[in-house]
C-alpha cells in the first residue's frame, strides 16, 4: 500500500556524467521492441560457474538501474541446472551510494568473518534462490547477515542443487533489508532453471522453450492518496517490462514472435513488487487454453487446461502454449486484479503483442537431463501426513503520523506485532522433522503474498473451506479484508520441515516487496533433529 519506492528525473548533464562511469548497466531496449530470450549460462560436467558483477546507473528512460551483469556484458542470465549439479556463483558489488535511499540494518561495523551482520548502507547487497530447497547458510542461501559491499572481494555462493529437488523454475534477486524493493525493481533479477521437467511432464518434451521475466519499474500512489484511475486511462506511471522492454500504457507493446500455430513452453517469473498477474494469452480478444504444467518450479501432477494463470508476486508458472495462426492479433496480457479497498492499483495490462510470423526466430530446446531417472521426490506424502504442531500467524498494519507512514507486521498469534528487525530472535522455533499446519490470517484491507525461503508448502484451506489441490508452492496470495466482516480471511498450509537441509535460521513474509522492506518479515529457527 504504501510505496518506498521513488525514481530520479535525470537532466542531460547528469546523464552525460553518468556515461563517463565505468560500471554501466547494459542498454535496456525501447518500447514496442521485439522480446528476447536472455542469455542462458548452462552446466557442464556437474558444475555451472557464473561470476556476475552488481551494477547501477541512471538509465536513459528516468530510472535508476540496478543489473547483475556478465562477463559478455548481457544481463540478467538464466541459469540452468540439473539436479546434483553445483552452482558456483561469484558476485561482485559495484555498487555506488545513492542519497535518500533508506537502508534497515545494523548501524555498527561488521565483525570479522563471512555473512556476520554488520553496517548495512545503500550500496549494500546479496543474492536470494528463491525456492530453492538448500540450506540458510553461509556462501549458500542465507540472507540474514550476509550484507556484501562495494569494497569486498567477490562474494562466492556455492551449493549442490538437491538431488531430489524438483525441476522448474525459480530465480534470483536480492534480498538486504530495506534495499530489495529498489534494487529488485531497478531491474536485479533474473530466472534459474532446475532441468528434468521433459521427465516430469513429457507434454514438454522436444518443445522450443521461452523465459519471460516479467518486472516492475515502479509504484502508483495508494488508493488513499488519490482516486483509482480508470484503466481506460491507465498513465505510464507504473509500467511493467517483458525481458526488460518496456509495457507503457500509452506505447507500442513489446513484441513476442512465433511461427504460425506453433507450440511452446513458456516459463514465467513474476519479479514484480506488487503485481498480481492474472495471465492470458488472447486471440481477437477471446482468451485462450493455456496447458500449466509446473507452478513455483514444481511439475503439476497432471496438466490443467486453463484460460488464465494467477501469478502473485515472486510466484512462477509454466504452461504450454500455441500460437495465433497467421493474420490473427494475439495478445499476452493481465486481466488486473482485485487487491482490496486498501490495496495497490493493479489493472488490465497489455505485457506483450503476439505476432504469428514464418521468419519468427526459433527459441531454444533445452537439452534433456543425462539422467533418465529423478530421485524420490522431496515432500513426498506431505498432504496425508499428521502434524506435529499448529500455529496462527497474521498479518496486519498500523498507519502513524506524522507523515502518514504505514508499518507492515506478520505476528505469530499471542506474540507483540514487532516490524522485521535482524537482531530480533527468531519468532518460530521448530525441529528438524516437524510437519506444521500454519493458519495465516489477514487482518488489513489489501491482499498480501506469503512467501517462505528453504521449503515449498502445500495450501490445504481457503477461508476454512479444502481445497484438495496437490499443488506445492512457495508463494501464495492471502485475501484481503473488506474491513466489515467479523470473520478474516485465512489461509491454510501445510510446512514440511522434515529434510535436514531445512536446520537454521532463515525469513517468512509478505513478497509485496513495499512491506517486506517496510517490516512485514520474520525469522524461524530449525533446530536439528533430537
Amino acid at each position: 500500500m504504501r510505496s518506498i519506492w521513488k525514481f530520479l528525473l535525470l537532466t542531460p548533464a547528469f546523464l552525460a556524467g553518468m556515461a563517463l562511469a565505468q560500471d554501466l548497466c547494459p542498454p535496456r531496449p525501447n518500447a514496442g521492441a521485439v522480446v528476447s530470450d536472455p542469455v542462458v549460462l548452462q552446466s557442464k560436467d556437474g558444475v555451472l560457474k557464473v561470476d556476475l558483477t552488481m551494477m547501477d546507473n541512471a538509465g536513459q528512460d528516468n530510472i535508476f538501474h540496478y543489473c547483475y551483469v556478465y562477463a559478455d556484458g548481457s544481463e540478467a542470465p538464466t541459469l540452468l541446472v540439473n539436479p546434483g549439479d553445483r552452482l558456483i556463483f561469484n558476485l561482485t558489488n559495484h555498487l555506488t551510494p545513492q542519497a535518500g535511499v533508506m537502508a534497515h540494518g545494523s548501524s555498527q561495523p561488521a565483525p570479522a568473518g563471512d555473512c556476520a551482520g554488520g553496517m548495512m548502507t545503500s550500496a549494500s547487497t546479496n543474492v536470494h534462490f528463491h525456492g530453492l530447497n538448500i540450506p540458510p547458510k553461509c556462501h549458500q542461501d542465507e540472507t540474514i547477515k550476509t550484507i556484501i559491499q562495494p569494497d569486498d572481494p567477490p562474494f562466492q555462493y556455492s551449493f549442490e542443487i538437491p538431488k531430489n529437488d524438483p525441476p522448474g523454475l525459480y530465480w534470483y534477486h536480492p534480498h538486504p533489508h530495506g534495499l530489495t524493493v529498489t534494487q529488485v525493481l531497478g531491474g536485479a533479477s533474473g530466472a534459474l532453471i532446475v532441468g528434468g521437467m521433459e521427465q516430469a511432464r513429457p507434454e514438454t518434451s522436444g518443445l522450443p522453450e521461452r523465459v519471460l521475466v516479467i518486472r516492475q519499474f515502479t509504484t502508483l500512489p495508494p488508493h488513499g492518496d488519490k482516486p483509482k484511475p480508470n484503466p481506460d486511462d491507465a498513465d505510464d506511471n507504473a509500467p511493467m517490462s517483458v525481458n526488460f522492454v518496456p509495457a507503457f500504457a500509452k506505447a507500442a507493446a513489446p513484441i513476442i514472435k512465433m511461427k504460425p500455430l506453433e507450440k511452446q513452453l513458456w516459463r514465467v517469473v513474476n519479479s514484480t513488487s506488487i503485481y498480481f498477474l492474472t495471465l492470458q494469452l488472447q486471440f481477437d480478444s477471446q482468451a485462450q487454453k493455456l496447458e500449466l504444467v509446473g507452478l513455483d518450479g514444481i511439475p503439476l501432477d497432471a496438466p490443467r487446461h486453463l484460460d488464465t494463470i494467477l501469478i502473485p508476486p515472486a510466484g512462477r508458472a509454466e504452461f504450454i502454449v500455441q500460437g495465433p495462426p497467421q493474420d490473427v492479433t494475439a495478445k499476452f496480457v493481465s486481466q488486473g486484479f482485485d487487491t482490496g479497498p486498501g490495496g495497490d492499483y493493479n489493472p488490465f495490462w497489455t505485457l506483450a503483442n503476439v505476432i504469428a510470423s514464418d521468419d519468427a526466430p526459433e527459441p531454444p530446446t533445452r537439452l534433456p537431463l543425462a539422467s533418465s531417472q529423478l530421485e524420490v521426490k522431496r515432500f513426498a506424502g506431505l498432504s496425508s501426513l499428521k502434524p506435529t504442531k499448529k500455529r496462527k500467524l497474521y498479518f496486519s498494519e498500523v498507519s502513524n503520523s506524522p507523515g502518514n507512514v504505514t508499518h507492515f507486521f506478520i505476528t505469530v498469534d499471542g506474540q507483540t506485532p514487532r516490524l522485521y528487525d535482524p537482531d530480533e530472535p527468531p519468532a518460530i522455533v521448530t525441529r528438524q522433522g516437524a510437519v506444521e499446519d500454519w493458519i495465516i490470517e489477514n487482518r488489513t484491507t489489501e491482499v498480501h503474498a506469503f512467501h517462505i525461503h528453504q521449503l515449498h508448502f502445500l495450501e490445504l484451506e481457503k477461508n476454512g473451506k479444502p481445497l484438495n489441490d496437490p499443488t506445492l508452492r512457495d508463494t501464495v496470495e492471502v485475501p484481503y479484508w473488506d474491513g466489515k466482516s467479523p470473520h478474516y480471511p485465512t489461509i491454510k498450509i501445510r510446512m514440511d520441515f522434515r529434510d535436514p537441509e531445512t536446520v537454521g535460521t532463515f525469513l517468512y513474509h509478505c513478497h509485496i516487496l513495499d512491506h517486506e522492506d517496510g517490516g512485514m518479515m520474520a525469522k524461524i529457527k530449525v533446530k536439528p533433529a533430537r
